[in-house]
């Protein structure tokens, strides 16, 4: 039996085993579906402390697994089906495809996938246009025409916020109101570098050898197609935590999220969830890497307890 297994290799998995290897826990680290998580399809990261010029995300998330492996973790590459208790309780259950692997204590940092549009350039122009932060990548739109697609308090905070750095934003919804709080959305609704088109679907981009040009629109109503120029298209129509694999183990709320007990402690014991998969606030890599952190810390006592 493992005496720890994490789950995820985005920040919070990662700083995990960084301090469970420094702990001689000898963590197990699965990688789960996206190596590295989602900081891997950021080109450059400006907020993450340490970086004066800024970091590549995937050269960050290479950095962090080097330290954790240097620091004696081990990677196991794979998805996580199923996590369930041992018949006993003694332990938890990782069922991986054909194998299974036992852990006195399990770190939950499978993060949450944000929600994009199904547009025929998508892959291409993530991170040279195309982007679901704004906090992440706002900065590089400085002075420059930008739209938000979304209705919620998501889409409300991501114009707010873009709205103090870009030229004008341009908020695009396919109905005709929104399903964010009255507060947010009068907080949108009065600034005078936002204007909102109703009714209507991004349906494709245009771009050049630099990126993302201009959106091409469609008028849910009337059918009508046209086009605008922007330098970003900030995608704001939710996140989907990766967490069903422990859906029947752990206590979520309606939309998947883990909910944490205390600190970072699931309702099971020896179970902890970190980063994404229980935060719906902040979503920063910053932010995942100090809950990993916590995680770890907790597992660390939890499992000095059980001796």
């Amino acid at each position: 039996m493992e005496e720890i297994v994490i789950v995820g290799s985005g920040p919070a998995g990662l700083t995990a085993a960084i301090y469970t290897a420094r702990a001689a826990l000898k963590p197990l680290l699965i990688s789960g579906m996206q190596p590295g998580g989602q900081l891997t399809t950021t080109s450059i990261v400006e907020n993450y402390p340490g970086f004066s010029e800024g970091v590549d995300g995937n050269k960050l998330m290479q950095e962090m697994r080097l330290q954790a492996e240097k620091m004696g973790c081990r990677f196991q590459n794979g998805e996580v089906r199923k996590a369930e208790r041992l018949p006993d309780k003694t332990g938890i259950r990782l069922s991986i495809g054909e194998n299974s692997i036992d852990t006195k204590a399990l770190i939950v940092a499978t993060g949450a996938s944000a929600l994009t549009l199904d547009l025929p350039q998508k892959d291409k122009l993530m991170g040279y246009g195309l982007s679901t932060c704004a906090t992440c990548d706002g900065f590089f739109y400085r002075g420059k025409p930008v739209a938000v697609v979304g209705g919620g308090d998501s889409a409300m905070e991501e114009a707010s916020y873009l709205a103090k750095l870009a030229s004008e934003v341009t908020l695009i919804h396919r109905r005709d109101a929104f399903r964010a709080s009255k507060t947010m959305q009068d907080r949108v609704l009065k600034n005078e570098k936002v204007k909102v088109i109703w009714n209507t679907e991004v349906v494709d981009t245009t771009a050049n050898e630099q990126g993302l040009t201009g959106l091409i629109l469609k008028n849910k109503p009337t059918g009508e197609s046209s086009e605008i120029k922007v330098d970003g298209l900030f995608m704001a129509i939710g996140h989907h935590p990766n967490t069903e694999f422990v859906r029947d183990l752990v206590t979520t709320d309606d939309k998947g999220y883990i909910l944490p007990t205390q600190g970072t402690q699931t309702n099971v014991p020896g179970v902890f969830a970190a980063g994404d998969v229980e935060d719906q606030d902040f979503r920063q890599a910053i932010t995942a890497a100090g809950r990993g952190c916590q995680a770890a810390l907790e597992a660390e006592r939890y499992l000095e307890n059980l001796h």
